[in-house]
């Protein structure tokens, strides 16, 4: 081309920096301002979780043990396209054993679409209102950032973390990933105990929080 077409226009504003992270009373006042319902759940299990609201929202029977405590996200439904099995601590069951189980479908929540729940912004709004101003200019994914660095606050080392949130960079990235393949399953299940016990303490009247230690690593 003779001359450049955009000479002169406006620059673009950068995005805004995801950088949002919930404090206590935040994570608090939206844990308690969920209503008994799917999406009230379905934050809830966030909060518990650090999992994707995807994740949350299009969760299946079938990718639960809960005899067991264990859910199995299929790799089909991994952003990583990684199977990712969690131990789920006692909150987030107790959570999903008040979901009703409906005949002829899979996804335990959402009513007729085969993903699970759509209506996001609708519910994420009513939520809002709820709220007012104890929490301001959040997202749902902010939990996820806000359960990362808070379960880091609490003392859980980042790679146990990383595995929590399946995440394969960090820790995992590069060629200690190709060599450690370690699901740290103990360490996992520790940490979401102090989590668990963590969202007890801030959302309980009078709650204290335990200390869980941390198991070893047999060498």
């Amino acid at each position: 081309m003779d001359s450049n077409p955009v000479v002169g226009a406006a620059q673009l504003k950068p995005p805004p920096a995801r950088d949002r992270v919930l404090d206590n009373a935040e994570l608090s006042a939206i844990w308690r301002a969920c209503e008994d319902n799917d999406f009230g759940k379905i934050v809830r299990l966030l909060i518990i979780l650090g999992a994707r609201r995807t994740e949350v929202g299009g969760l299946r029977w079938g990718e639960l043990d809960l005899n067991h405590g264990v859910w199995v996200l299929p790799k089909e439904r991994a952003k990583n396209a990684r199977e990712h099995q969690l131990p789920l601590p006692a909150l987030a069951l107790s959570i999903l054993e008040t979901v009703p189980r409906v005949m002829n479908r899979d996804c335990l929540f959402g009513e007729r679409s085969g993903g699970g729940f759509t209506l996001w912004a609708h519910a994420k709004a009513a939520l809002d209102a709820r709220l007012g101003d104890q929490v301001r200019k959040w997202t749902l994914h902010d939990i996820r950032r806000s359960f990362a660095t808070r379960l880091c606050d609490l003392g859980t080392p980042p790679h146990v973390v990383e595995q929590i949130l399946n995440h394969q960079s960090g820790h995992r990235a590069g060629i200690v990933g190709v060599y450690n393949r370690s699901s740290y399953e103990r360490e996992v299940k520790a940490a979401l105990a102090l989590w668990d016990d963590h969202i007890r303490s801030i959302t309980t009247e009078g709650g204290e929080r335990k200390i869980v230690p941390m198991p070893p690593r047999a060498s």
